[in-house]
């Protein structure tokens, strides 16, 4: 007997603030899906999905290689918590993850989170896993389609395959190239690129090297590119002149021309061009064109892969950069690269063969987990274009058109499809459609409904949470579980969340604040520049001393595990002491017809004694076309808030505005508008380039002078 299961009957730990104590009985899933979700679940696996699962080979293998019974899935997850050196040295051996010097232990605790190590004095590079074959891979060849890209649909969509072979030729082209541009151990790479295969391709050539990658998105201003690029003085930079989007090309080459001005530490640039344009003459350094790269010599068959140490740095991503200066995050080769083998084998059930898409931009962390599913022997699904061009059934082409199994995609292009009155099942053929990812914003319930009746019926939606901190999602769908309106399946494996209270308690069957108790692989290396680890602390282990906060409102089942994420922390909307996230506000507000977005905030501030002063509460809404906000419409805003949330949530006042501010990413930029209300200035409240809209605070800043100037009552609805 291991773990303190038996006979099929697991005894589940309850979790505590440090530690694991006091056991209680669960006989089944079903009983406890059937005891926190009385309805009947959405979809459910079917005996057959559940065997052929990865996670069931996880299962057997670890009852087999190393004696650990573990009977269903809230044993497996406690297991991981509990005995997580035990978990993650598992995963290292399951997946096969080759280390050229072993390391000499698990994980080597130091004084405070910051100082901890995980696999210290072990050696590996993840470009060589993502690329690498062998029998390890079942049915996996150097003849297999790797990547296949296609470009916006339009008048001329572009087409590619790239088999493994190709791949790995392409990247060793690029890393030989990079070598005799003086690229090595440490150095910085860049791109200000679209989500296109030499994105992939200068990555994995950078990190063969041991070198260290960033990548903008080239609708990024050049103060928005020189604010993150600076920080790291990148020696190369991949770069486009132009870029299609939404039917339209974007010039850039003016932009680009600023950026490698204002990086001094450059040497080179490389234009990456799919029609063989000549090279910018305004480039202030050393320029050569994609195609040179694999000109002249015969190149190497394959990349040298440089060992490096298993928190190696590996790509830097940035903070959305809504209230400053991005932060610089720095993940670790062998962190991430265990973390993404867990996340996208073990809980998206990912196979060798499927063809895997998540829409994202080159810049959203979404980009990198999805690459990693390479080293599945998963086909990756790249696309360059607007998700609403030329129409919102582009997305729903695609997948019909490549048969994509794994479609990913965020909350709002979901809501946004619903919104419309779109019927995917009837306008593409969905049949090898297995699974739907969808992260970004909590997805309301009907959105959930909305999938299964009009998307696919036996579809698995898996509606997941995480972030740039950690680049990966560590809420998760799970292939054993049924899906329930609302509720995120499972807490992933080996990650040990909670919800808290302000005190720093443990909360159960309601919201908290989410928080990690323990270390994780795929947590920050460091921030760039960061040599005492400051900014680090302060960002994630101030709150509550020494213990990861998210930022993030999640409530927790006792029973199931299941989860519900209210949206940010910081956001929170608190009417006499009665909290709530604002996706619940959002999931309610834009089921009326007549509202296309919105936007709600809680004024509500944090006085010098440490006591909160009560504000205002204010709900911003984009109307439909040829409709107005008048005292109708607002009254019925309000009866919908009051019978379907909270008589305490009714607004204070009510405003029209033509759009909602949102980051690069989609998201809505809920902070920066309450600290606008609040008397801040629009320059230290958010970020232009950290936006896709910036001018939508125009007139966000008119109406909080508006508002203060005549108050609530003039304000009712404006």
């Amino acid at each position: 007997m291991r773990s303190g299961f038996v006979k099929g009957v697991g005894l589940r730990k309850r979790p505590s603030r440090f530690n694991l104590g006091g056991y209680f009985v669960i006989d089944s899933l079903t009983r406890m899906d059937t005891a926190f979700s009385p309805a009947e679940p959405l979809w459910a696996p079917s005996t057959e999905q559940i065997a052929k699962s990865n996670l069931t080979r996880f299962q057997h293998w670890l009852s087999s290689e190393r004696n650990i019974f573990l009977m269903d899935a809230g044993a497996l997850y406690d297991w991981s918590i509990r005995s997580s050196e035990e978990f993650w040295s598992a995963i290292a051996d399951f997946f096969g993850v080759r280390f050229q010097h072993a390391a000499t232990s698990v994980l080597q605790q130091g004084e405070g989170p910051q100082q901890t190590r995980w696999f210290p004095g072990a050696t590996l590079n993840y470009a060589e896993h993502i690329l690498r074959s062998g029998p390890e891979k079942t049915g996996l060849n150097n003849e297999g389609t790797a990547v296949l890209f296609r470009s916006e649909f339009g008048d001329s969509p572009q087409r590619e395959a790239l088999t493994r072979a190709e791949l790995l030729s392409d990247v060793a082209c690029v890393s030989a190239a990079l070598k005799k541009m003086g690229v090595g151990f440490g150095d910085r790479v860049a791109g200000y690129l679209p989500n296109r295969p030499e994105a992939l391709v200068a990555f994995l050539a950078s990190a063969s090297l041991g070198a260290i990658w960033s990548n903008c998105p080239p609708e990024l201003s050049s103060q928005g590119v020189l604010e993150r690029l600076k920080q790291i003085e990148p020696k190369v930079l991949f770069a486009v002149r132009r870029y299609r989007y939404g039917g339209k090309t974007h010039e850039r080459s003016r932009v680009l021309a600023e950026i490698t001005k204002g990086l001094p530490t450059l040497r080179q640039v490389v234009i990456v061009s799919q029609d063989g344009e000549p090279s910018d003459s305004d480039i202030s350094v050393a320029v050569c064109s994609w195609i040179d790269l694999f000109a002249g010599e015969e190149p190497p068959s394959e990349p040298h892969f440089e060992p490096v140490p298993f928190d190696h740095p590996l790509w830097i991503l940035f903070s959305s950069g809504t209230t400053g200066v991005p932060k610089p995050i720095v993940h670790g080769h062998g962190g991430i690269l265990l973390e993404h083998l867990k996340a996208l084998s073990l809980h998206l059930d990912l196979q060798p063969g499927d063809r895997f898409f998540w829409y994202t931009s080159a810049g959203w962390m979404m980009w990198n987990f999805e690459l990693s599913a390479l080293a599945l022997g998963v086909t990756v699904v790249l696309y360059d274009g607007s998700p609403k061009y030329p129409d919102l059934s582009a997305l729903w082409r695609l997948v019909e058109h490549e048969r994509i199994a794994y479609f990913g995609t965020s909350a709002p292009f979901l809501l946004a499809c619903q919104k419309q009155g779109l019927e995917p099942a009837k306008e593409a053929n969905l049949e090898f459609l297995r699974a739907i990812g969808s992260t970004g914003a909590p997805l309301p319930g009907d959105c959930f409904r909305w999938v299964y009746t009009h998307v696919k019926k036996d579809v698995w939606l898996g509606s997941v949470s995480g972030g740039t901190d950690v680049c990966t999602a560590f809420v998760l769908s799970h292939p054993w579980l049924p899906v329930y309106p609302e509720k995120l399946q499972c807490r992933g494996l080996g990650a040990p969340i909670e919800a808290w209270d302000d005190d720093g308690h443990a909360v159960w069957n309601r919201v908290g604040e989410l928080v990690l108790t323990a270390p994780m692989p795929c947590m920050p290396v460091c921030f760039w520049n960061d040599p005492q680890g400051e900014r680090l602390r302060k960002a994630y282990f101030s709150h509550y001393d020494g213990v990861w906060r998210h930022g993030d409102w999640i409530e927790i089942s006792s029973l199931t595990g299941q989860c519900v994420i209210y949206g940010r922390s910081d956001s929170t909307l608190n009417r006499g002491g009665v909290r709530m996230g604002s996706s619940e506000f959002y999931s309610v507000v834009e089921l009326l017809p007549e509202v296309e977005g919105s936007l709600v905030i809680d004024t509500t501030e944090l006085g010098k004694h440490g006591r909160f002063t009560q504000g205002h509460l204010l709900l911003f809404v984009v109307l439909r076309e040829k409709r107005s906000l008048d005292e109708e419409l607002t009254g019925r805003i309000f009866a919908k808030i009051r019978s379907d949330l909270s008589p305490r949530h009714i607004p204070d006042a009510v405003f029209a505005v033509p759009e909602i501010p949102l980051t690069l990413n989609g998201k809505k930029l809920e902070l920066p508008v309450k600290r606008i209300f609040q008397g801040m200035s629009v320059a230290s409240a958010v970020s232009r380039e950290a936006m896709s809209n910036p001018d939508s605070l125009k007139a966000f800043l008119k109406l909080a002078k508006e508002f203060h100037h005549r108050g609530t009552e003039d304000a009712k609805y404006c």
